[in-house]
């Protein structure tokens, strides 16, 4: 039987290296010769980001909780 921090490692590897590539993805937006973006565009994505990453890192202070909040323009 799998202990539960050997499963714990499996799926933070796989979710963290999907994260990565995701947050790659979006940098990809930055490129001006296929998107047109405002300031205030690059603005609301990075702010997003930066909740989230808040929100998971109080999360793991204290060792409970779930937030299903979704990015919009």
């Amino acid at each position: 039987m799998e202990s539960k921090n050997k499963k714990f490692k499996d799926l933070a590897v796989a979710r963290v290296n999907k994260a990565l590539k995701h947050i790659q993805l979006i940098g990809n937006l930055s490129n001006k010769q296929h998107y047109s973006y405002e300031e205030q565009d690059v603005k609301k994505i990075f702010s997003a980001l930066d909740n989230e990453i808040k929100n998971i890192k109080q999360k793991f202070s204290n060792g409970n909780g779930r937030n299903k909040d979704k990015f919009n323009f």
